[in-house]
């Protein structure tokens, strides 16, 4: 495998939602993204971002998140520097413009996990250094590009897959995955209980995406076996995401039919692939039978938060 050429140029782009980038751009990320693992895979070590420091505020617990960027920006030459937001002047009443501007003097790119998503428009907008969203509570679309690397690597292709999302409608996931999915030409059902939709305004920019671009379609049912009927992929994520800890028990109830298990998974295509941005409750959203059993590339997946993370690093710094 070869790097691609392209004259696609993303210096100093952002990357808060995945409507950020273009088609093109998505599957210009895609490709380096495939190449930096190969790279990884043969011992061919780059030093791309070398002299490069990348910026990661936390506020939000991270496992993969952090790991992934920390040790990309490394393989990359550069270094990461982590930031606790509970540690920083913005807990003691620092604006948010005047820490991005400051940081901005100080590294050469800045990664946020985050509650609220206007506080990462907020650094964007005054930052001098491309800022990537690690996660705010409406998207993730890093993730997102990991899942896309991932189905792509599995199936040999995006454009006319039918993905399945079996759960919370309206979270950051789901947000996340139709914007991509409209991106790529992905058909996608979200199976959730009524009360738990997608937000409107980002499912119907989708649509009107999806079908423009390619004639794919974004759909909503409250069915979870018509949304995995044929599916080529099924995804699903935790009942109670951070923030939503209160609605535990209630969750677990209204949810319990959403679970994704081995008779569910029986009106999917006989070669579907399992998807979960983790970490997982077994037992609950998902089976341990689907989760660990042969369809199930969630390790996979997560491995390709290093690689497509270390792709839009080496693209944006």
């Amino acid at each position: 495998m070869t790097t691609t050429q392209s004259n696609i140029d993303l210096t100093g782009k952002h990357c808060l939602t995945i409507n950020d980038f273009s088609v093109k751009e998505i599957k210009h990320l895609l490709q380096e993204a495939h190449d930096i693992k190969y790279k990884q895979k043969k011992g061919i070590k780059t030093n791309d971002l070398e002299g490069k420091t990348l910026g990661m505020i936390f506020e939000k617990a991270s496992t993969r998140t952090r790991v992934s960027f920390e040790v990309g920006m490394q393989q990359l030459g550069g270094q990461a520097i982590f930031l606790n937001g509970n540690d920083m002047q913005l807990n003691r009443g620092e604006s948010t413009a005047d820490t991005a501007k400051v940081l901005s003097r100080y590294v050469d790119g800045l990664m946020i996990r985050t509650f609220e998503h206007e506080t990462i428009e907020a650094f964007a907008e005054n930052a001098d250094v491309p800022v990537i969203n690690g996660l705010t509570d409406p998207h993730h679309p890093t993730q997102v590009l990991a899942d896309l690397m991932t189905i792509e690597e599995n199936k040999g292709n995006l454009n006319g897959l039918k993905m399945a999302f079996i759960g919370d409608g309206n979270n950051n996931m789901t947000h996340s995955l139709m914007e991509g999915a409209a991106k790529v030409g992905m058909d996608m059902v979200v199976a959730s209980p009524k009360g738990y939709e997608p937000n409107a305004e980002i499912m119907e920019n989708a649509q009107k995406e999806a079908q423009q671009a390619f004639g794919a379609t974004i759909s909503l049912t409250d069915d979870p076996q018509e949304a995995v009927y044929d599916a080529d992929v099924i995804v699903t994520d935790v009942w109670a995401s951070m923030g939503d800890e209160a609605e535990e028990e209630k969750r677990k109830a209204t949810f319990a039919p959403y679970q994704v298990n081995d008779e569910l998974c029986q009106s999917a295509k006989d070669d579907f692939i399992f998807l979960h941005c983790l970490p997982a409750h077994r037992g609950e959203e998902v089976t341990a039978s689907i989760i660990d059993g042969k369809h199930s590339v969630v390790f996979d997946e997560a491995e390709n938060r290093l690689h497509a993370q270390k792709a839009l690093m080496k693209e944006t710094i």
